[in-house]
This record gives structure tokens, sequence and C-alpha cells, in this order.
């Protein structure tokens, strides 16, 4: 924490946000009472990869994009080759090689699901969004609940188990390609996978009636915690169900209204757009028909549980029900219900590897496909924290001209400011003292979303900057800002 004063305002910087993918920090402006003036999350970093790709054949796509970062690269290696699926004219992939990718897909959220709760977020559920530093984290999670944490490691390992045998490689591996896989799964791999299968979903429902238990004891001041109202968006299939892997966008509002529903991934651009702001590498994207003012929105796993209509494992769905009963089947926009809905999603997909381990498709020789060439490819998943978008055009030489890819993150961005906002007028405003334990509330609610900041950091064409030399007073000697 760093603390200025300039002008009877004090400004406090957290930097960095802690137990979060990549880099950012909050800063508060209060005046001489600590009333809240100003409250933003901002992100520091910058990763030109929508830059790195232009001039790459458009097959080295899922490879390298994938390496925006190391914990949700499935996500981005699947959006590309889906993407690059069009630009070869891959209309309808083989069995095999969607089973493939699904199984892949459901490994990868699994594995991250279970890393976020057990390491990222239980050390403030369990212990007290006020409980000292020294004992938020997850060695504290280790000492208080030994057999815990070793499930919680062994879930992850598995997640990462079935993205080896699926990609390769743990972590950014090369098993999808445009037009389908570049392996099936062997008998010997299904075997190692399944014999887990049926404890790894044992465990998944453990760590949802955890984090249920949690929720309903404090559920008055959980639900309350950084809670405002939203639109919501995400991927579904044609019915309706929860889709992680295909489907069409659908975006709801707070009511529970729906706004637009089955825009395929081509026309994107018709429905969403992108602001850039001064103050953020981060882009803040909105729904084009409500504008910048009321059509931002949340992605990730409480948008995907409000939006669908139901899910297709009788375990997850009957868990979906309870959960929607809180509101009376309207959204719910408590940023803490995004843990809830997120155990929901982890025992989903426990439901559909062990699903999937027993498809004979998964041994098939039929691996790729291919129709007429296209120039221009959109495609989307849904990542662990929310709807990636991945947009490329290609020329005539199969060099790629154009990527823009929109991230779960970015999608979220708008939120997550809404968050520090709201928890900083909630918990902060006009106390006497800021601790540092207060301070930790707008960390936790930044981490109910999830952040990636690594991969959200992009943007096309110049960037706005602004630079300050301050001197050691806090006062503002020269600035200089671009865009």
């Amino acid at each position: 924490m760093a603390t200025a004063v300039k002008n009877k305002t004090r400004k406090i910087t957290i930097n960095p946000v802690t137990r979060v993918e990549g880099h950012g920090k909050v800063t508060l402006l209060l005046d001489e009472k600590n009333h809240i003036e100003q409250a933003r999350f901002h992100i520091i970093e910058f990763r030109g990869f929508e830059r790195f790709a232009q001039g790459r054949f458009y097959w080295e796509a899922p490879t390298i994009v994938q390496r925006l970062c190391g914990i949700c690269p499935v996500s981005h290696h699947l959006a590309a080759s889906k993407a690059m699926d069009v630009i070869v004219g891959a209309d309808k992939l083989t069995p095999t090689a969607e089973k493939m990718r699904r199984l892949m897909h459901y490994g990868q959220m699994y594995q991250s699901h279970a890393m976020h709760f057990y390491h990222l977020s239980s050390p403030d559920l369990l212990f007290g969004f006020d409980a000292p530093a020294a004992k938020r984290n997850v060695i504290a999670v280790i000492d208080a609940a030994p057999e815990t944490a070793t499930k919680a490691v062994l879930m992850r390992k598995w997640g990462q188990e079935i993205i080896k045998a699926t990609c390769g490689k743990r972590v950014h591996g090369t098993g999808s390609i445009p037009g389908g896989m570049n392996k099936n799964l062997s008998i010997e791999e299904r075997d190692a996978l399944a014999k887990d299968a049926d404890k790894m979903l044992e465990w998944s429902i453990e760590a949802l009636e955890l984090c249920k238990k949690i929720t309903l004891e404090k559920k008055d001041f959980l639900l309350a915690f950084g809670a405002f109202d939203s639109n919501h968006v995400g991927i579904v299939r044609e019915d309706g169900c929860l889709d992680l892997y295909d489907g069409k966008l659908r975006a709801k509002a707070a009511d529970g209204k729906m706004i637009f529903d089955q825009v395929a991934p081509a026309d994107y651009l018709d429905y969403i757009a992108e602001e850039v702001r001064p103050w953020s590498y981060m882009k803040f994207p909105y729904i084009k028909s409500l504008g910048k003012e009321n059509g931002w929105y949340r992605v990730g796993p409480l948008a995907r549980i409000n939006i669908c209509d139901y899910i297709d494992t009788p375990i997850a769905e009957k868990e979906r029900q309870g959960f929607m009963a809180i509101s009376g089947g309207k959204p719910i926009n408590a940023s803490m219900a995004f843990h809830w809905a997120r155990m929901i999603e982890l025992v989903h997909s426990a439901e559909k590897i062990k699903e999937l381990l027993a498809d004979k498709d998964l041994q098939g020789n039929k691996l790729v496909t291919s129709g007429k060439r296209r120039n221009r490819g959109v495609a989307w998943i849904e990542a662990p924290r929310g709807t990636l978008f991945h947009h490329y055009e290609v020329n005539d030489q199969d060099q790629i001209t154009l990527a823009n890819l929109i991230v779960s993150t970015t999608n979220n961005n708008e939120a997550m400011n809404r968050v520090v906002q709201v928890i900083a007028k909630q918990h902060l405003d006009g106390k006497p003292e800021i601790t540092e334990g207060l301070l930790n509330h707008l960390e936790v609610g930044i981490r109910a979303y999830d952040p990636c900041l690594s991969c959200a950091t992009h943007a096309l064409g110049q960037m706005r900057l602004h630079v300050q030399l301050v001197a050691a007073d806090g006062t503002v000697l020269e600035e200089r800002m671009r865009g």
C-alpha cells in the first residue's frame, strides 16, 4: 500500500493486487474526511499478442496465442483453433476431433476452477477478509485443512493430466489444429484418467458443498458484499443449455429480460463494441444497443448460470436449480456468488469428463476435415473466466493480417471497476483509519472474478499513454498524454 497527499486529497494505491494472474493495481482518492471520491482498478502491463500474430501463417495461431498465459492456455488454443476451422472450411469436425477438444476443454475448466477456489479464494473465505495478511494464503489453508489441501492439489493434477493426454503437454500443447486434432486418446491414456473419475467427481461435490456452506452461513453479508445490478453475457446451445465449448451468444439484463439471443460468432461486431479509457491498458466492452453507459456486462461462471436455461448433467443441474432459487429464478447479481457458480461448473466439468471418457469415439482415427477456404474466421469459447472472442483475417498467402481478441477479463473490466467502487463505498468510506484488512476487501471483490490480467492487456493500434513525473511530496511536476 502506498499513500500520497495533494490539495487535501489523499491517494491510496494497492500495487499489486495479490492472488490474481498478472499485474494490476487499485487507486483510491479520499477527501480530508476519508470519504471516497474515486476508486479504480488499473491494468498496468501490456502484451501485444494481437500484433505478434500479424504476418504469421494462420495454422500457427493456435500455438502462438496460447502463450498469452500459463493458467488458461487451452482456452486460447481452442478459440484460435475454432476460428481457424472457419478459415479452412471445417464447418463440422469429426466426432473424434470434437470430443477430444471438449475433453481437453473440460480438463482445463476443472483444473482452473479447483485452483482458483482452493488456492486463491479460500484463504479469504475460510479465515475472513480482515485476517492477518500472513494467514491469508494457501500455506495457512494447508496447515488448517491438510486433507482438503491435498485433494485440491490432486484435483488440479487430474485436470492437467487430461490436458496432457489430449494436447500433448500440460501447458502450451499442440493437440488442436485447424480442422480438428492431431491425436486421439489411447486406451492406456483413457484408463489412466478414468480410474480417478468417480473420486474427482466426489471431491468436486465436496468443494461445492463447502462453498455453499460458507456462503449460506454468511448469506446476508456475502450476497450483499460488492453486489450491483448488471447485464450478463455468455454462450448457450440452441435449446438454451449451458455449453462451455460451443454455442451462440446470449445477453440478459439484470432483471432477466433477454437483450439478444443466438448471435453467431461472425456477427459479434454488430452487438459488441469496445471503449478505450486513458487510465487503463484494458478496454471496456459494451452491448452496442444499450450504449457505453448502460451496455457493460459480466461474463464467467455467474453470468453463465444466470443466462442458461438448464445444465445437461444431473448433479450440476440440481445444484443450478437450488442456486437460482435464491433469487426466485431471476439473475443473481452478487459478486461473491461467482464462487458458488464456479463450483457448480466444477461439478459439471467432472460429470462431462466422466461421460466423455466412456465414449469410444475418442479412439477414432478420423481427426481432420476441411472445406471451402475463407479469409475471415471468428470463434468463441467459454474460458474458465468467461466468454473469449477470437477474430482473425487471413490473406491469400495464408498470413494473418488482423487479430482481435476480446478475452474474459476484458469483458469483466467495467464490472471489476464497479465492484471496487461499491466495496469502497460500503466498507471504506469515512473510516477514520484505512487498514490493510479493509483494503483486502477490495482485493476480495476483484478475486471473485478470477481475473487473468496477462490475457486481458491487448490493444489494436496505438495505445493511449499517460505519464506523470511526481515529486516526493506527491506534487505532479510534469505530465504527457498520448491518444
